[in-house]
């Protein structure tokens, strides 16, 4: 019987985890290597450093990080990574989420240059090219038709619920109000699962039209 994958920093050096909700892998990079300034429209990234030292610039902050420290660059916010020292550097990081096309190159003044589609082997992804183009498009079309009909139900829902709700609480009726929240609950978690589901099919999409 096998069990669920286990990761080591010291060989995996690789996307582990690539999906809408969360990009991770482990990076290493060579003494004096940096990273282009860029940023991430929806993502915040978090950094943790594994071996090594790290100047790190972060929204026009600098500091130094070394191994066990870590930090973390907010959606929008300009970022980059320069190895010190004659040692290489190892880090994790994540991204979440993960929706393409994921880095915002920036110029020296940190303004914002045009959208980097990088292929999807950039994130050690290997696209089904047995499924076309056209194929792609259509799927992703009915994602997003799906998404539109149920925030639409959601929307009625939440207006609905949301006032009872609010009736509930001024009443100090806690079990009518957890009863309230359930079904609030239950309207909105197909609408972010259809989210999830948009931006898989707009992640398989987005990289093929360049690769």
């Amino acid at each position: 019987m096998m069990g669920f994958p286990v990761y080591d920093f010291r060989k995996d050096i690789k996307n582990v985890l690539v999906t809408p909700q969360i990009r991770s892998r482990f990076l290493k990079m060579e003494p004096g290597q940096s990273a282009q300034l860029h940023s991430h429209d929806l993502g915040h990234e978090i950094f943790l450093i594994l071996d090594g030292h790290v100047e790190f610039e972060i929204d026009g902050e600098t500091e130094e990080l070394g191994p066990g420290q870590m930090c973390i660059a907010l959606a929008d916010q300009p970022h980059k990574v320069r190895v010190l020292g004659d040692e290489p550097m190892t880090m994790y990081l994540s991204v979440t989420p993960h929706i393409h096309p994921t880095h915002t190159p920036r110029n020296d003044d940190g303004e914002r240059l045009p959208h980097n589609y990088a292929p999807s082997s950039a994130y050690d992804v290997e696209p089904n090219l047995q499924i076309t183009l056209s194929e792609l498009v259509t799927r992703h079309i009915h994602a997003a038709e799906l998404l539109a009909e149920l925030a639409k139900t959601c929307s009625t829902v939440q207006n609905e619920m949301g006032e009872q709700l609010l009736s509930e609480i001024n009443e100090e009726n806690k079990q009518d109000a957890n009863e309230l929240r359930k079904t609030m609950w239950e309207s909105l978690y197909p609408v972010f699962k259809a989210v999830s589901e948009l931006g898989e099919n707009w992640n398989q999409l987005a990289p093929r039209i360049v690769e």
